[in-house]
């Protein structure tokens, strides 16, 4: 690990201006991505602004349409919550699911959307339930925000402040977890909202996407039966030696079934 300074924000303006001095600055959410990358010398930030400290971060509120996350929530508090539980259960489910023990309570939303890694879960939420996402500048609607591998729609000077979803008809979150990482080769969340069916797939590509093709059969009719036999693409989809662009293309058939049967 290369040397830095350290810094503790105490509000979203402080953080922002600390970052705005630094030569090259990051911001550290739950750091379960960034302090590895460091370790490995794969990153040299000059500063890290802490957001641990800043309290308009944190929390859930649930009113009767939507449920909004601060983006200093963890994992754990998000999967805990009775009142998420209660409004979205697969969003509580979702986040039960993500890494370990150790990962659920020290990585957070925001840090998680911010990073936008390819086998991350909330991006299928995200994408799955038509999300806003809250800046410190504006908001940002989920089809608009995730753009390639590790790319956002986020603005050097822009940060996640909170997270809204809308609460839907039905929904559920099925994944295939990487063994090892748990981080998911393909997970789909199928959501019926007011607007309409929502698939959400991340894992299989570069970044998180909608199946419209899936999409207006659940709306024709939404069960198994009638995402079976619809092949997705595998053009542009992630190979590695966990899995190739073609194994994933049929895990998001199978992972979408799974999910309606699951809603």
């Amino acid at each position: 690990m290369y040397q830095f300074e350290y810094h503790k924000a105490s509000s979203v303006d402080d953080a922002l201006n600390k970052l705005s001095g630094a030569d090259d600055g990051k911001i550290l959410a739950g750091g379960m991505t960034l302090l590895p990358t460091m370790k490995q010398r794969l990153a040299a930030p000059s500063d890290l602004i802490d957001l641990a400290g800043v309290k308009e971060l944190k929390g859930i509120k649930v009113d009767r349409s939507s449920v909004t996350i601060g983006a200093m929530t963890t994992h754990f508090e998000v999967h805990s919550s009775p009142d998420v539980q209660k409004a979205i259960p697969a969003l509580a489910a979702l986040a039960g699911l993500i890494g370990d023990p150790m990962v659920r309570h020290r990585g957070t939303i925001g840090g998680s959307l911010a990073n936008s890694d390819p086998s991350a879960d909330y991006p299928a939420a995200v994408i799955g339930l038509g999300a806003t996402i809250k800046t410190n500048s504006r908001e940002i609607a989920a089809d608009d925000y995730f753009k390639d591998l590790f790319e956002t729609a986020l603005g050097d000077d822009e940060l996640i402040v909170s997270v809204s979803f809308p609460i839907p008809k039905r929904a559920a979150y099925q994944k295939f977890p990487q063994p090892a990482s748990r981080y998911a080769m393909v997970g789909v969340m199928v959501a019926e909202t007011a607007d309409g069916v929502r698939v959400g797939v991340t894992g299989a590509g570069p970044c998180a996407f909608r199946v419209p093709e899936m999409e207006k059969a659940l709306t024709a009719k939404f069960a198994p039966e009638s995402v079976a036999d619809i092949k997705v693409s595998s053009d542009g989809l992630n190979s590695d030696i966990h899995g190739s662009n073609e194994y994933r293309a049929h895990l998001v058939t199978v992972m979408a079934k799974r999910a309606v049967a699951n809603a």
